[in-house]
């Protein structure tokens, strides 16, 4: 399919001519909404990494990735006959508008950043409450990664009242979950669950330090690569790898490389 002035409209054709039932790929004929679903959240995912890696080519291809995720969940339900992607398009520009009122209609834009920001929660609990999404967790996505599930479900608490009242509170309830983890049977159901509000703990806290979980995780899974990387080249400099090796060596090669990555 040849290039078109308008390039969207040349993506939408292109999986509109996949998805044809008589002359289409039969891979993308088979899909539907679950099992595409997967692949949208592992695609934004993959944009998230190339902004983490300032990698701005990578980028640019993950973006369409990721555009090609909308565009196939719009085809999909433009068949069943549900919406479009101009339905879409206008949804997602009639809402930015709507909860702009400051820059589209004559509210004032003298606003602090965090003013801002408690405006668009405030219009956002509105249409919650328009969708009768009367509780206060109401619409927090279940296919959210947990970590960033557990802080927007802990953000929506909060705001109306539900929340430890000082970050020494936060720190003491994460001691409290690892006593309790400690203390549980490892082969047990409950081991996974203390393990779990240990973890929600820690978000707790990180969200009271104004740290993004999802993001401190993925810096520690980084400087964790990083690191062992570092432990197989040098193995690799002896003809060897880890397998070759024990920890107490490679413990001192990491050492070596976090030394090195301190300066």
């Amino acid at each position: 399919m040849t290039n078109d002035a308008d390039p969207v409209a040349r993506l939408r054709a292109i999986m509109a001519r996949l998805r044809d039932p008589e002359t289409g790929c039969p891979w993308d004929i088979a899909q539907d909404f679950d099992s595409i679903a997967p692949y949208t959240i592992e695609e934004a995912h993959e944009v998230a990494d190339a902004i983490a890696r300032r990698d701005w080519p990578e980028l640019r291809g993950e973006l369409g990735d990721l555009l090609l995720q909308v565009v196939y969940h719009a085809r999909m339900a433009e068949e069943a006959g549900h919406f479009g992607f101009d339905d879409v398009a206008r949804g997602i520009g009639d809402k930015m508008v709507a909860r702009h009122p400051h820059v589209f209609a004559d509210q004032s834009r003298d606003k602090s950043a965090a003013q801002q920001a408690a405006d668009w929660e405030a219009l956002k609990a509105a249409e919650r409450v328009a969708r009768d999404r009367r509780g206060t967790l109401d619409g927090v996505a279940l296919g959210l990664p947990a970590l960033t599930r557990a802080l927007k479900l802990q953000k929506r608490a909060a705001r109306v009242g539900f929340d430890w009242p000082a970050t020494e509170a936060a720190a003491a309830k994460i001691a409290e979950e690892a006593r309790e983890l400690a203390e549980a049977d490892p082969d047990s159901p409950g081991a996974q669950e203390e393990f779990g509000d240990l973890l929600f703990a820690m978000v707790n806290l990180g969200r009271h330090l104004g740290i993004d979980p999802e993001a401190a995780l993925r810096a520690a899974n980084a400087k964790f690569t990083r690191r062992f990387e570092a432990i197989e080249a040098g193995l690799a400099a002896d003809g060897r790898g880890p397998t070759d090796s024990d920890l107490a060596e490679m413990d001192a090669l990491w050492d070596a490389a976090k030394r090195a990555e301190r300066g």
